[in-house]
């Protein structure tokens, strides 16, 4: 759900800070390792493409998805002095946390899976892992943290997410609007002159 916060808080901000303003904040943005998260996001999307047509790969698929968390929350530290990033820190931890709790996959509701279509709630139900998805069961450690919450319509696309996507999106949203609607600095010039 990451890539949703990304695209509200962006809309939100082009439509609060006007376009030049939005991008104008977009274009001062300095992040320590900033190519660390497309890089993040690409590897997620290569691996996720090849583990659905390459059997060797689906037994990494937990130990691959936790390198990506623990490289993400390295990113994520490093750059905690960012407006929002302390959020996003606490929601992508919780994630982090259950997964590694529950052998790199995040525990799905079977009751929340449902709005998704049951072919998905089949594939769970046969214990099988669905790209980083598993089935919630009794013996599941921290429950509360996994993919319980059903996101349906009126939004425009259903899914499952957790409270660390909430915290976490929440995070991304404050940091967009931070950088998006922060005013124009005045030019050195003019506040010399007013001195």
């Amino acid at each position: 759900m990451v890539y949703d916060g990304i695209v509200i808080g962006l809309i939100v901000g082009l439509i609060r800070g006007g376009i030049f303003g939005a991008l104008r904040g977009l274009s001062r943005l300095q992040l320590v390792a900033g190519w660390m998260f497309p890089a993040l996001l690409l590897f997620q999307f290569v691996f996720f493409y090849f583990q659905g047509r390459n059997e060797a790969l689906q037994q990494y698929t937990g130990i691959s998805i936790m390198a990506i968390y623990v490289i993400g929350l390295l990113f994520i530290a490093l750059n905690r002095k960012q407006p929002g990033f302390k959020t996003i820190l606490v929601g992508v931890f919780l994630n982090f946390i259950v997964m590694a709790l529950n052998g790199g996959a995040m525990p799905v509701s079977l009751e929340a899976a449902a709005t998704l279509g049951p072919q998905f709630v089949d594939v769970l139900q046969n214990n099988d892992v669905v790209f980083k998805h598993a089935k919630l069961m009794e013996d599941t450690l921290l429950p509360f943290l996994g993919d319980i919450i059903p996101i349906v319509a009126p939004y425009p696309r259903e899914m499952v997410i957790s409270i660390g996507d909430i915290v976490m999106n929440v995070g991304i949203f404050l940091f967009l609007q931070k950088v998006m609607t922060e005013p124009k600095a005045a030019p050195e010039s003019a506040a010399q002159t007013s001195a």
